[in-house]
Formats: C-alpha cells, sequence, structure tokens
C-alpha cells in the first residue's frame, strides 16, 4: 500500500492506519462524557498492536474489554456501589459498540452485539441523566428508534434539538457527543436513529432515503406534540453524512426554528467516488468498511449502492433553506473536503448563515473535530444556548 497523505495535527494512534486512528482518537475523546476510559482504551490499542487492519482482531479486542467492564459494573452494582457501576455499565456498552465496526452486516454478531448492549447503556444513563426516556418516533416504515433527554432544569415549556446521526454512528454516540452539553444548557435533546442509522437500521431493518425531510417532519411532529417543548423552539442537528441530510430536512420541513450541521456535505455522492478509489486500492483513509454504504442504503452491492448515491446532493436543494443555520467543519478533515462546507454556504438560500471551520489552533481540524470532541460539542452547545437564550 502507497503511503498516504493524511493532513492535520493529531493523535495517530496506529500511524499507518488512518481509520483505526480516527476510531481510535474518537473513542479518547469521549472519555470526558463518559464514554471511555484512557487506560482501558490504551488496553484494547496494545493487544492491536501490529495488527492494524484485522477485523476480527478489533472485534475481539474490544469484546474483550466490553466483557470487562460489564463484569465490573456488575460487581461493583453488588456491592452497592452504584455511580461507579452505571459509569461502567454505559462504558461496556460503548466498547461492544466499537467491537462490531468491521463486523459485517450479514454476520449475526452485528445485530447480537447491539441487542446486548442496548439495556446496560440504557440502565447507565438512565441514572446519570434525570428523565432519559427510551422511545419511538412515528414513521411510515416503522417507528424510529430514539431517546429523549430532558434539559438539567425543566420550565415545562424547554427548547429542544432533534439530533439524527451519520453514516456511521448512533443515538448511542449522540447522546455523549452532544446531547449531554446541550441538556446542561437547557436545551432537551433527541437523539434519533433515523432510516439507515444505529438500531433503526441494526434491527428495524429501516434503510436511508435521499428525502430525509421524511424523518425530518417525523421528528418534529413527535417533539411539537409533546407538552413540555417549546414548538417555537425546536431545532435540527446532525453529524457527519448527516451534514446531508440536516439541510436536506431544512430545505423542506421550515416548521424547524434553526439548523446545524455537524460536519458539512454537498455532494454526497461525490464524495464516495473518492473513497471508493481509495477503499479499492486498499487504502484507508475513510470513514468505514466499503460495504457500509449498500447496507445503510439498502442497496444490493456497490454499483447500485453509487447510483442510488446519486440523488444524495443539495444543488438545487441549499437554496429553499430558509431558517438561519450554523454549518461547521474540520480545516484538516481527510475524508470530507472543507470544500464541500464552503459550497454549501455558498448555495445556502438562508439570509442568517454561518460557516465555522475549526483549524488545529481552535484545538482541533479533523473530520466532526473528532481530534478533539469536548471543545468542538461546547462551542456547538453554546451556539444553542445563544440561539434559544437559555441559562
Amino acid at each position: 500500500m502507497a503511503v498516504e497523505n493524511i493532513i492535520g495535527s493529531w493523535f495517530r494512534y496506529f500511524p499507518e492506519h488512518y481509520l483505526w486512528s480516527q476510531l481510535m482518537s474518537g473513542q479518547i475523546n469521549i472519555a470526558a462524557m463518559g464514554g471511555s476510559n484512557f487506560h482501558e482504551i490504551d488496553q484494547i490499542g496494545k493487544r492491536l498492536s501490529g495488527r492494524a487492519g484485522d477485523a476480527e482482531a478489533w472485534h475481539d479486542a474490544w469484546s474483550w474489554m466490553s466483557d470487562k467492564t460489564l463484569t465490573r459494573a456488575e460487581d461493583e452494582e453488588r456491592k452497592g456501589h452504584t455511580r461507579t457501576a452505571m459509569a461502567a455499565y454505559v462504558r461496556s456498552a460503548i466498547y461492544r459498540y466499537a467491537s462490531e465496526r468491521f463486523v459485517h452486516p450479514d454476520d449475526p454478531r452485528k445485530a447480537e452485539s447491539y441487542s446486548r448492549l442496548l439495556p446496560h447503556y440504557e440502565k447507565g444513563m438512565k441514572y446519570r441523566v434525570p428523565g432519559f426516556e427510551r422511545v419511538d418516533v412515528p414513521y411510515e416504515e416503522g417507528p424510529l428508534a430514539a431517546y429523549l433527554l430532558p434539559p438539567k432544569n425543566p420550565t415545562g415549556n424547554d427548547p429542544y434539538v432533534a439530533f439524527f446521526d451519520g453514516l456511521d454512528g448512533s443515538k448511542e454516540i449522540t447522546v455523549l457527543w452532544g446531547a449531554l452539553a446541550l441538556i446542561e444548557r437547557g436545551v432537551g435533546v433527541l437523539c434519533v436513529d433515523g432510516p439507515g442509522q444505529g438500531e433503526t437500521l441494526r434491527l428495524r431493518k429501516i434503510p436511508s432515503r435521499f428525502d430525509y425531510e421524511v424523518a425530518g417532519t417525523a421528528a418534529f411532529d413527535f417533539l411539537a406534540a409533546r407538552p413540555e417543548v417549546d414548538s417555537a423552539r425546536i431545532g435540527l442537528m446532525a453529524m457527519s453524512m448527516g451534514g446531508y441530510y440536516a439541510p436536506r430536512i431544512a430545505a423542506f420541513e421550515h416548521r424547524y426554528a434553526a439548523c446545524l450541521t455537524w460536519g458539512a456535505h454537498f455532494d454526497y455522492h461525490e464524495v464516495w467516488v473518492h473513497r471508493r478509489q481509495v477503499l479499492q486500492s486498499g487504502g484507508t483513509v475513510s470513514s468505514s468498511a466499503i460495504w457500509q454504504l449498500p447496507w445503510v442504503l439498502g442497496a444490493p452491492d456497490m454499483d447500485s449502492a453509487m447510483e442510488k448515491c446519486r440523488a444524495y446532493t443539495l444543488a438545487g436543494v441549499a437554496e429553499k433553506m430558509s431558517m438561519p443555520i450554523c454549518i461547521t467543519h474540520g480545516q484538516d478533515d481527510n475524508i470530507v473536503p472543507v470544500e464541500m462546507a464552503h459550497r454549501l454556504y455558498e448555495a445556502c438560500g438562508s439570509e442568517e448563515k454561518e460557516l465555522k471551520i475549526f483549524t488545529v489552533e481552535d484545538g482541533g481540524s479533523q473530520h466532526c473535530v473528532f481530534d478533539n470532541l469536548p471543545m468542538c460539542g461546547d462551542w456547538i452547545a453554546d451556539w444553542w444556548m445563544d440561539r434559544f437564550k437559555t441559562a
């Protein structure tokens, strides 16, 4: 494999493998949110030394730590050490989620591991977040799995943000990435596994769609129907591939008060033309295995997935946006060129629009700023706090 040109200044646990380094960096970064522990991550990394790219080794190492952490959670709970136990339940669940990253969707271990982590994650989060609730969002192909997190000090008429994930995230991740910071600032969050995401894809078999405003409308209707939600202050946010989803929703579902993209897209097909070439040539500069795209799109093979992906463009769509929007991106994003953020900004029809490009000087500059998630998450939560005038 040729030497890859990887830009930016960030900690790469596996210098020869971009994707594994990206994932390790992201896992290390959620330690501040209670999603991991650096010592535990480093123990996993030591088991993977010299095995970069070995999918089975990845699965086994993360499963091992998930089991180990789960045992600790159960032991501490029996001792009455509830706080310690609940924190370990969450970490165990996140490690199990990481373990299935390179397990093909045809392998039964993928759905089995995800099903197994859910009760542990929810148990830990219900202890940590008062009012944490597992909910179903009504949707035409079947309900969308979601978590509802109320603000820390609810008033009975609070703003909420509908938070969708991306190509390979889940609501368990978005809770940690953004929701915990938002609820501290008086903003409730609906973390949704939309079509082609997380539990909705893995266990409910609902694939993605280009007209994501259908899912966006479902999320808005769900929130607006709840008495504790101020329907005039419902925001919209999505990360990574969600940088296509959120603007698409905003262009057609105008009831949302504002929109934020945590990482931007403009032409998703264009990104995948390049990404496919990288992966098929043995490269590692990607966010996922090559089979992820057909699985998410509900396509039988890569060629048909690429054809379906042509509809995932904001050309002729971004101009229809009118709500306030904030577009964020990392200057040194290796898998979605920063040019995509500039193209979206230029095409966006909103009068009130903001482009925030995170740089190394800011503290992080990679894809979705996975190299400094606490900094980026705080910046985004503060943006919503200012927008909705919460304390």
